[in-house]
């Protein structure tokens, strides 16, 4: 990737568990563009759209039986100071307070996702805009 330029990578999944997989494909052919990106900045950016991508999949439509239709459209940025990714799915109001997101007690069985992506990296946002669901992720490049 040249200096200064952004590689963009936008696609459409189903909101299925298969879909991880594709996502972090996806993640692995965005990174071909820069090898300069650091590894710490890779695992924490992945790391955070993991579970943001695993939250949709598990909850965006637990309680519509429905399942076909349903669609993750990703939104990846490569750029020279930030990684982002925005996410848009068409499932149910998420019910959360990002600033409140914290790690559970060690008996948790779940409810981690959300901590670990908040603390992974600079920036998450959520909002919810004619009935879809918004994901902002923003990781700031950092040096090994």
């Amino acid at each position: 990737m040249s200096e200064g330029r952004e590689a963009v990578d936008v696609f459409e999944a189903p909101v299925e568990p298969e879909s991880l997989d594709l996502v972090q494909d996806r993640l692995e052919t965005l990174w071909s563009h820069d090898e300069s990106v650091s590894a710490a900045d890779r695992i924490r950016f992945e790391m955070a759209l993991v579970e943001i991508v695993g939250n949709i999949v598990e909850h965006a439509f637990e309680l519509d039986a429905d399942a076909r239709g349903r669609l993750l459209t990703v939104a990846l940025t490569l750029g020279p100071d930030q990684i982002e990714a925005v996410l848009s799915d068409n499932g149910l109001p998420a019910a959360i307070d990002l600033e409140s997101a914290t790690m559970p007690g060690e008996e948790a069985t779940s409810g981690r996702g959300l901590a670990l992506a908040v603390a992974a990296v600079d920036e998450v946002g959520y909002e919810r805009v004619e009935g879809r669901n918004h994901w902002r992720l923003v990781c700031r490049r950092n040096a090994d």
